[in-house]
Order: C-alpha cells, then sequence, then structure tokens
C-alpha cells in the first residue's frame, strides 16, 4: 500500500505501517478516554481518562496486528509465501500469494476472526476478572472495551463477502465443492460489492440521524467496493493469463532511447515518432537503465529540459518490475506491487527481451474471451 512505512518485522514477515495508523490511535484513544470511560466510570481526573484512552488504543492496534500475524502464520504454514503485512485506518492487510488448495484458504481465512474472537474473549475475562478481584475499575474497563471490540471485529469480518474473511471463508467452500476457484472468486467478490453499497447506505441513513460515525460506516463501504471490484475483475482475468509465460505475452523488439540523451533533444527530435507511452532507456553498454512514462517527461518545465536527461526524470530499473522469460505470467502480476506495477521488462540475464504492458494484457483477455464465445 501507498504511504506506509517499513516498521521492522513480525513473525519474519515486513511490518508496514500506514500514515492513517495515529490517525487510528488518536480517534480511538479520544473516544475512549472522553466518552466511553467517563460515562463507564465517573469521578477520575482528565489525566487518567487520557491515559486509558490511549493505552486502549494501542492495545487495539495490537490485536489488529495480532489478527494480521494470524494469517501470515496459517500462510507460511499452507506453503503460501507472504510478502508483507499493513496496518492502516480501517484495519490491516496480509499481502500473500494466491492459495493453491481450497482447504489453505480456508484455514488461512479463518485464522484471523478466530484470533479477534479469542483476543476479544481473553480481554473480555480478564477485565470483568480485575474488576471483580481488584477493584481496577479503569484498566478493568479498558479491559472489557477492548473485548467488546474485538469480538465485533471477529463477527463484522465473518460476513461472507470479499474482501472480508468471511468472504474468503465462503469462496474457499465454494472452491471445494465446484473445483472452479475462478467462479467462487467472482461469486465473493460480487457478494463484496454488494456489502459494500449496504453499507455506504446504512452509513449514510445513520449520518442524516445525526450520527457522524455514520461517515465511518460509508468510507468503510467505499474501501470494500474498490477491494471487490479489483478482485471480481481479476477473477475474470485469470482464465486468460493462467499456464501462459511472460515471453508469450511480452511485445518485442522494443524500441529503446538511449538515457543520456536530453530531455530537450528527444522531443525535438524522437517524440513524434514514439508508438508507446512508456519509453525503456539503456545505457552506453546497451543494457535497460530505467523506465520513463512519456507523461512525466511532458511535465518537465522547458527551462530545464536543455539540462535534464532522460536518466534524470526516469525511473531506475531497480524500482521496476521484472521477471525472466519463461516466468508464469500470472505469477509475476501478482507479485506487482504499487510501487513496482505495469509495464514488466522481460530480462533475459543482462539484456531486454521484451515488454509487458496493460495492453499487452488487454490484447490477451480480448483473445481469450473471443475464443470463449466462438466456443460451443
Amino acid at each position: 500500500m501507498n504511504s506506509s512505512v517499513r516498521m521492522g518485522r513480525v513473525l519474519g514477515v515486513p511490518l508496514r505501517i500506514h500514515w492513517t495508523v495515529p490517525l487510528l490511535v488518536m480517534l480511538f484513544g479520544y473516544s475512549l478516554g472522553s466518552q466511553t470511560l467517563p460515562a463507564r466510570i465517573p469521578g477520575q481526573s482528565n489525566a487518567t481518562y487520557a491515559i486509558a484512552g490511549l493505552v486502549g488504543a494501542l492495545l487495539l492496534i495490537a490485536s489488529l496486528l495480532a489478527h494480521e500475524a494470524a494469517h501470515a502464520l496459517a500462510a507460511r504454514r499452507k506453503d503460501i509465501s507472504v510478502r508483507s503485512i499493513t496496518l492502516w485506518a480501517l484495519g490491516g492487510m496480509t499481502d500473500m500469494s494466491r492459495p493453491r488448495a481450497a482447504g489453505a484458504a480456508f484455514w488461512v481465512a479463518v485464522s484471523g476472526p478466530l484470533t479477534s474472537g479469542l483476543v476479544g474473549g481473553a480481554a473480555l475475562a480478564a477485565g470483568i476478572g480485575l474488576d471483580a478481584l481488584s477493584g481496577w475499575a479503569v484498566p478493568a474497563a479498558v479491559l472489557i472495551w477492548l473485548g467488546w471490540v474485538n469480538l465485533i471485529l471477529a463477527v463484522f469480518n465473518l460476513l461472507p463477502a470479499a474482501p472480508l474473511d468471511g468472504g474468503r471463508v465462503v469462496q474457499a467452500l465454494m472452491w471445494w465443492r465446484t473445483g472452479d476457484q475462478d467462479r467462487a472468486e467472482r461469486a465473493s467478490a460480487r457478494a463484496g460489492q454488494a456489502l459494500g453499497i449496504l453499507l455506504i447506505g446504512l452509513g449514510w441513513i445513520a449520518v442524516a440521524r445525526g450520527a457522524l460515525g455514520g461517515l465511518w460506516l460509508s468510507l468503510i463501504g467505499f474501501f470494500v467496493i474498490v477491494v471487490a471490484s479489483a478482485e471480481h475483475q481479476r477473477a475474470k482475468v485469470a482464465p486468460a493469463l493462467r499456464g501462459m509465460r511472460a515471453a508469450d505475452a511480452m511485445s518485442s523488439p522494443v524500441r529503446t532511447c538511449q538515457d543520456w540523451m536530453t530531455v530537450q533533444r528527444y522531443v525535438d527530435d524522437l517524440a513524434a515518432a514514439a508508438h508507446h507511452s512508456t519509453l525503456v532507456l539503456t545505457d552506453f553498454e546497451g543494457r535497460p537503465s530505467g523506465v520513463l512514462h512519456l507523461t512525466r517527461l511532458a511535465r518537465v518545465p522547458a527551462q530545464q529540459r536543455e539540462a535534464l536527461r532522460l536518466r534524470d526524470v526516469a525511473t531506475p530499473v531497480s524500482r521496476c518490475a521484472t521477471c525472466a522469460p519463461g516466468d508464469l505470467l500470472d505469477d509475476v502480476l501478482e507479485k506487482l506491487s504499487p510501487a513496482r506495477g505495469l509495464p514488466i521488462l522481460v530480462m533475459d540475464g543482462q539484456h531486454l527481451a521484451g515488454i509487458i504492458t496493460a495492453r499487452d494484457i488487454s490484447r490477451i483477455v480480448e483473445r481469450h474471451s473471443l475464443r470463449g464465445r466462438g466456443s460451443p
């Protein structure tokens, strides 16, 4: 996810924190310290409420991390590679490879809500016990609040619609029953789109009745729609790409340009003849050195074009997505990240064999669709 910062590792998996997490801590800390605790335990000092609210918010972040870590641990036990865990304002995301079996998908999906349920039950029991045995009312109230929030999260996550864990569970069960992973993913994604619309509607109804918390519900609904729509599109594309190698999809030969050329010279002499919106740059030895998007080139001020070279405004090859000609295309696309998206440079050793663009992917999908329509 963009705008996130690497913050160490959890269970050997890179952990990233989105910039919205501090906002989440402040929001829940303020709500707990200024509303929930004073209503439940009146008569305490403002400092006590503030500290307890902050501690409760941090414990909530820790429980969200436990939820995602459970997904990561279950995935690794099923030999599914896990690339990262990201915490952000609406919870967390575990970036992992696509499960190869329905049983593995089921256990990975159910592990998160089970963990949230266990954390919620343990916190609730600890809070009730602490209040009964010691009389520490404020810590007990924080634990009880944390327990209920985790139990609610566990139940909400089990709603049968992607990208929620419940949608993954239903998807795994449908995959196991029908043997068709793509069909199961499409059905789960459609349910996610419907759920997102429902959440947005409920959120605006709540706002209309004066409950500003409905905005948060609508935001969650919007996020669910976006992710579910992306998953539905991926499930439609997957059959066309399955079994295809990068060499089968790439455009070749690729028109390149020397990276030491000035921006002004390229604009004057070569830009008019460009057939693509992306340009591959090469160094003095003819090896790829970067990728230049012409839209970025157009933003270079005219007075700087004589001084800047193409490599100065290009994305270095070290930050570009690359693969080998024999790599499976669906595996290559699955590993793409926002920081390293299309186009993909297909490298044969240190030499450029071809390039895969969004247009190449669209062409493959269109051909697959035509073959499907022409079959009896």
